[in-house]
């Protein structure tokens, strides 16, 4: 087998070179090429009649292809550009909470930032329905989607619109 991917490597890069790669070098289509070969070689029947180096070259020629149109479909955009759960919906623009263990370095700066905080979700909460807001209020007691549904006595479905419907408005307050 190494024998076999030292002698053919050659091919992987000539079969590698037209291709492009969307957000990677050309060794990563080389990479891929060469998964096409040791695919070439497991699979590889002589009883076919049909020449090694015309079975690897189909094999790494698709493996680029698939690799290529794997790069460009948006399969995972939502996962490159989605937001962490973990965020607090209305706090994008704020300064970073001061954690317990650290000391409070500027407490004015504190002390403007939580009024901040408040004003923001004061005002976050009178734009929110009656329904919305106490979805708010559970989300940020840190419920599940589940809990929240059976707590309203509403659809999951109907707790992921608000909380949908919240991000949006949020956004706009928050610029």
């Amino acid at each position: 087998m190494e024998q076999l991917v030292h002698r053919y490597s050659r091919l992987v890069k000539t079969c590698a070179r037209p291709y492009f790669l969307v957000g990677a070098d050309g060794e990563d289509l080389i990479q891929e090429g060469m998964v096409g070969l040791l695919r070439a070689i497991r699979e590889y029947d002589a009883s076919k009649s049909v020449p090694f180096e015309a079975f690897a070259r189909l094999c790494i020629t698709r493996r680029l292809y698939s690799a290529v149109r794997a790069a460009a479909s948006h399969k995972h955009e939502m996962l490159n550009h989605s937001i962490s759960i973990e965020k607090p919906l209305f706090d994008d623009n704020a300064e970073p909470r001061p954690q317990v263990a650290e000391p409070i370095s500027d407490p004015e700066s504190l002390v403007i930032g939580m009024e901040e905080h408040r004003e923001r979700l004061k005002q976050l909460l009178g734009s929110l329905s009656i329904f919305e807001a106490k979805v708010l209020r559970l989300y940020l007691d840190g419920y599940s989607y589940e809990e929240m549904a059976g707590r309203l006595d509403k659809s999951i479905k109907s707790v992921d619109n608000a909380i949908q419907r919240i991000r949006r408005k949020s956004a706009a307050i928050n610029p």
